[in-house]
């Protein structure tokens, strides 16, 4: 079981080079299971005991089912699809002493940077075209499937200090080689191709950087999967998963998956925007429920924010707290912080618990060091727009913002089972 929950997970990191592949394969794999689609911009048609999913920018996804026989409450699970990444620039090409032609970019997220040299690297993301014949204005997802740049390090005969720490800067030192001279002028047209488009065609473009290692099972008896995207597609994938699978008999249940959460969320399309607010508010107008309705089923609802959480380093493991020591492969963990950048309390957690204990799923507990300060993720940037009951969650990973994270075989399985136990 665990070894096919990776090799799927796997499969599903391998093929979201970016946030808006991730969208496009949950989406297919919701019209798979009969999902309805629907679109913010016309008429929304739909009924008790109907599945439908609607998607905003083409990097952000909210799906739901709706009992047959009403609800009186809402089960919500959100996680997000975004990683650290570096953002192709308007202008991309750079040429360089006469003699090569390298790639401008832009940091997105707070990424370790030494991770990226020397990697196998390429481009994904989507250009916009223009249908000349509606006049409307249309997504391509591109993913250059091949090794296309590389950032290579200084060698150590010229940075004699490189190994004793060196001040990464993002404008000089973390620009991808993309070819020799010859290589002027074909950037685009290759991104073109790629989206099967005319370069002439692009009026617009998303486009990052993606570490092409593929996903690996490795360890003494296969217990760690590495790949790129683990934060939090491993926690996006998992949803989904426990969403299809679970019941889904007695509550509205809903699967999110924002984008932007790598940098604040502050976006249309993020889990500070009216989203997941617009979607359910539009479900109970659809449905001939009332404001107060909306309100009411809000007060007895729980949303589950997933992000994955820091296993305790094998090297470092002073820098956990003492008493709450996540671990790889033991299970799910409920993250808390006094300082509300997480925003489980007393109630979610118990809540949390319980719906665990019934799931037969381990779990365990993170807090940050007293005096180490540390991350926030998007369950109280989303109680902004919709304020409910929240437990932050995740799974234990390690070199979080690495473009090769590692996380445990068994811990995917277990956030499935709990999901699936969420939504039943």
């Amino acid at each position: 079981m665990e070894h096919t929950v990776s090799q799927e997970l796997a499969q599903f990191l391998e093929g979201s080079p970016s946030c808006f592949h991730a969208v496009e394969n949950m989406k297919n794999s919701l019209l798979t299971e009969h999902f309805l689609q629907l679109h913010e911009n016309q008429k929304w048609q739909i009924k008790p005991g109907g599945k439908y999913f609607v998607i905003r920018n083409s990097s952000s996804l909210i799906a739901f089912t709706i009992p047959g026989h009403g609800f009186s409450s809402m089960r919500i699970m959100a996680s997000h699809g975004d990683s650290p990444a570096f953002k192709i620039k308007e202008n991309p090409e750079l040429e360089t002493d006469g003699h090569y032609i390298r790639l401008n970019v832009e940091r997105y997220g707070g990424m370790l940077f030494a991770p990226w040299f020397d990697r196998p690297l390429s481009v994904a993301g989507r250009v916009i075209v223009k249908d000349p014949a509606s006049g409307t204005f249309l997504t391509k997802l591109v993913n250059i499937d091949r090794d296309l740049v590389l950032i290579p390090n200084l060698a150590i005969h010229m940075n004699r200090e490189a190994n004793s720490g060196y001040k990464y800067n993002a404008q000089k030192d973390m620009l991808p080689l993309y070819g020799d001279l010859t290589a002027k002028g074909t950037f685009m047209k290759v991104t073109a191709e790629a989206a099967r488009v005319a370069e002439s065609d692009i009026l617009g473009h998303d486009l990052f950087l993606y570490n092409r290692e593929k996903a690996s099972i490795w360890g003494a008896s296969g217990e760690f999967i590495s790949c790129g995207r683990l934060d939090d597609l491993q926690c996006a994938f998992a949803s989904l998963k426990g969403f299809l699978a679970g019941d889904k008999d007695e509550h509205l249940a809903v699967h999110c998956v924002f984008d932007n959460e790598e940098v604040g969320s502050g976006t249309k399309q993020g889990a500070a925007s009216t989203f997941l607010y617009d979607t359910l508010t539009r479900i109970h107008d659809c449905l001939g429920l009332t404001r107060e309705d909306y309100l009411i089923h809000l007060a007895d609802s729980l949303m589950i924010s997933a992000d994955n959480a820091h296993a305790v380093h094998p090297g470092h493991t002073d820098k956990a707290d003492p008493t709450n020591r996540p671990y790889i492969n033991d299970g799910v963990v409920i993250k808390f912080n006094a300082g509300q950048r997480y925003c489980t309390d007393g109630v979610s957690a118990a809540v949390f618990r319980d719906i665990c204990r019934a799931a037969d799923v381990p779990i365990q507990t993170f807090v940050n060091r007293s005096d180490m300060a540390g991350g926030s993720t998007l369950g109280n940037i989303s109680c902004t727009q919709v304020a409910l009951d929240t437990v932050d969650i995740g799974l234990p990973q390690l070199a979080m913002h690495s473009p090769y994270e590692t996380a445990g075989v068994k811990d995917t399985g277990y956030l499935i089972r709990a999901a699936r136990e969420f939504f039943r």
